[in-house]
């Protein structure tokens, strides 16, 4: 190689890295943690798909001050060491990410004190309560001063199921103590609730039962059944998500096991009624948005909109985690463009962005996204729990549009609970 042509490969060499480095600051990076194939992929389908189409719809609208958002979607099997091994990724200097759409409990505790020492902000999947207290103040739990969530903790919802429960033994004028059991896997994601709920319910004046543990994944759970048969449980707590709780609301079903079941946020939703049938009929859960699909708010076309980037044809009916996955990015896109204002769009300010507003409900989201307040010493951006119940009235074949349009199935609502902000519940 000649000097003269040593030279002009270098210049080339040197262009080609400017030219990176320019496309490279005309976008937002943002990784996208997603399970699409592990133990949560029946809801992580859905939500990750949320994710996706908001961001894909952000971007066809100009992006964030006219830069676009290069999200960073990968689907880790709801593995921790595939997550971190992202996260380290997405944490490099000459890549960091401006903030993370997040998933699970057990990935999204391991990484807390990454996230704060790399300063980019997650906004996760996840609602354990110990994402919840950014300085650490209560004791409960590590600071967590990058975590965000969208909704009631995991351990607010349960709270708020249980003043329900207490207020519906009363109504139904039972005698003696109701017991309560707390079912799940033996895994962070269902028992991050767990001390909390059993807590309370010793205090609302339940006899709390030994817990009873059944996998992630569906499975055989008669045996579960029969133990909370002859428990004489009345009110019970799914703690997984609801492709393994359908397995065990069928088995108890046919078992002929009489109990209230209660379940958490991502336990129950239209496609766990339609698969689960009539056993899915009177289940309790928290409901994070004000409305589900095709529901009576100017913002539902804002999500019909957003929905058309993977489906143009407007047809699929999508669940409930769909919907909160629109408001939870539509929540960090609005942080994500004040940090663009306020300094650039770094971690750090992106974090900053949270803490801007009170009783937020992003642009375009009206009677959609429940108005939601995150401050630098609380990361409970609601208190706020709405309380639905599935209502399965017939056969669950067919198409879920036709069966939600018929009222074969239903999210009827039950009560909304306005929880005290205790500071002894934060991180707990």
């Amino acid at each position: 190689m000649t000097i003269k042509s040593w030279l002009g490969s270098a210049a080339l060499t040197l262009l080609a890295g400017a030219f990176a480095s320019s496309a490279q600051a005309q976008q937002i990076a943002i990784g996208h943690l997603q399970d699409l194939s592990g133990g949560t992929s029946d809801v992580g389908t859905p939500y990750g798909q949320g994710v996706a189409d908001t961001f894909a719809w952000v971007n066809k609208n100009g992006g964030i001050g006219g830069k676009q958002l290069a999200v960073d979607s990968n689907d880790y099997g709801y593995q921790v060491p595939r997550a971190i091994a992202l996260y380290k990724k997405w944490s490099a200097p000459d890549n960091k990410v401006a903030a993370i759409m997040g998933w699970g409990t057990a990935d999204t505790e391991a990484l807390t004190g990454f996230l704060a020492n790399d300063k980019i902000p997650d906004m996760s999947g996840s609602y354990a309560a110990a994402l919840t207290d950014p300085e650490g103040a209560s004791g409960k739990a590590k600071p967590a001063p990058y975590n965000f969530f969208y909704g009631p903790s995991y351990s607010d919802a349960l709270r708020a199921e249980l003043t329900w429960a207490a207020e519906d033994w009363k109504a139904k004028g039972k005698p003696g103590k109701p017991k309560f059991v707390h079912m799940g896997a033996n895994h962070p994601y269902p028992n991050a609730p767990k001390a909390a709920g059993e807590a309370l319910a010793t205090e609302l004046g339940f006899e709390v039962l030994p817990p009873l543990v059944f996998a992630l994944a569906p499975g055989d759970y008669s045996a579960q059944c029969l133990s909370l048969k002859s428990s004489g449980a009345n009110y019970a707590y799914l703690g997984n998500t609801a492709a393994s709780n359908i397995s065990v609301m069928k088995a108890c079903k046919n078992a002929g096991v009489e109990v209230q079941f209660l379940s958490n946020v991502w336990g129950m939703d239209e496609n766990a009624a339609k698969t689960a049938g009539d056993a899915a009929d009177g289940v309790i859960f928290p409901l994070r948005t004000a409305v589900g699909w095709g529901g009576d708010a100017p913002g539902m076309k804002t999500v019909m909109e957003i929905s058309k980037m993977s489906d143009p044809t407007g047809k699929v009916y999508r669940p409930v985690h769909y919907v909160a996955a629109v408001c939870s990015s539509l929540y960090m896109k609005e942080a994500i463009e004040w940090a663009a204002k306020n300094g650039g769009a770094t971690g750090e300010n992106v974090a900053k962005g949270f803490h801007q507003k009170k009783d937020w409900v992003p642009a375009g989201m009206e009677g959609v996204c429940s108005p939601s307040t995150w401050t630098e010493k609380d990361h409970r951006g609601t208190m706020k729990v709405d309380l639905y119940r599935a209502k399965v009235t017939g056969a669950t074949d067919g198409d879920l549009n036709d069966i939600m349009a018929k009222g074969t199935i239903k999210l009827e609502k039950v009560k909304t609970i306005e929880l005290p902000r205790k500071a002894e519940w934060a991180g707990w």
